[in-house]
C-alpha cells in the first residue's frame, strides 16, 4: 500500500453551511477556518508532505463585497495569530496564486510568513489565494514565449506555481458539488478524486483518515496496466 504525499481540497459549503445554521455566510467561513487546523493536524499525523488548500479563487472576487472583505479579514487574523505556531510545528507555507489584488497588509503578512517558514521541513502547505488554473497555464505558457523557449511540458511545469512540488495522489472536495472548478487542472490528470456531501465545517478528522485509507487500497495504474505477460 502507497501513501500519498500530496493531498489538495477544495473546502465548499462554508456559506451554505452557515445560512443552514441560521446565520450567516460569513459565520460558515469562520467555522471552516476551524476544520482547516483540524485538517492540518491530521495531514502530519497521517504523514502528509504536501497539504494544497483552494483558500480564495479568481472566481470568488464575484462574490458580494461584505463576503471578499471577511474571507481576506478573516486570512489576516489567521496568519497573525498561528505565525508562531506555524514556526513551531515546522510548518512551511508557500502562496500559490497571483495575490497583487490583495491589500498591501495582507500581501505583506503573506510574504513575511513565506520567508520565516522557507526552512520548515514536516509539511508544506500551499494556499492557493487568487489562483485559477486556467490563469496559471495561460501565465506559464507567456513566460514561455519572453523568454523563446520551447513549449513543451517539461518548460510548461516549470512556470507553473506548484513547480518542484509532486502532483497531488487525492483532490478532496467537500459541499456536495462534483467539480473541480478551475483548480489544478494541470496537476490534476492521475489524482484520485473524493467528493464528498459533507460542507466543509463538518469535515473532520475521521473523514480525512477515511479517504487516505480507500485511497491505501486503489491500483494506480497511470494508463498502463499492471498485468503481468508470460
Amino acid at each position: 500500500m502507497i501513501s500519498p504525499k500530496h493531498i489538495a481540497i477544495i473546502m465548499d459549503g462554508n456559506g451554505r453551511w452557515g445560512i443552514a445554521k441560521k446565520n450567516s455566510r460569513n459565520y460558515g467561513h469562520k467555522k471552516g477556518l476551524a476544520t482547516v487546523e483540524k485538517v492540518i493536524d491530521a495531514a502530519i499525523e497521517n504523514k502528509i508532505k504536501y497539504l494544497t488548500l483552494y483558500v480564495f479563487s479568481t472566481e470568488n472576487w464575484k462574490r458580494p463585497i461584505n463576503e471578499i472583505n471577511y474571507l481576506l479579514k478573516l486570512l489576516s487574523s489567521y496568519i497573525s495569530k498561528e505565525i508562531n505556531n506555524l514556526l513551531k510545528r515546522d510548518i512551511r507555507i508557500k502562496v500559490i496564486g497571483n495575490i497583487k489584488q490583495f491589500p498591501r497588509e495582507l500581501k505583506l503578512k503573506l510574504n513575511k510568513v513565506e520567508k520565516l517558514t522557507k526552512n520548515n521541513k514536516t509539511i508544506q502547505i500551499n494556499m492557493a489565494l487568487n489562483y485559477g488554473s486556467r490563469q496559471e497555464l495561460v501565465g506559464s505558457i507567456k513566460k514561455l514565449i519572453q523568454k523563446k523557449k520551447n513549449i513543451n511540458e517539461k518548460n510548461i511545469e516549470k512556470y507553473l506555481y506548484t513547480y518542484g512540488v509532486p502532483d497531488p495522489d487525492i483532490l478532496i472536495r467537500t459541499g456536495n458539488t462534483n467539480r473541480i472548478s478551475n483548480f489544478l487542472i494541470w496537476q490534476l490528470i492521475y489524482t484520485e478524486i473524493f467528493f464528498i456531501k459533507k460542507m466543509w465545517p463538518d469535515f473532520t478528522k475521521k473523514d480525512f483518515k477515511q479517504i487516505i485509507n480507500k485511497f491505501k487500497k486503489i491500483n494506480r495504474n497511470f494508463g498502463g496496466l499492471n498485468v503481468r505477460i508470460n
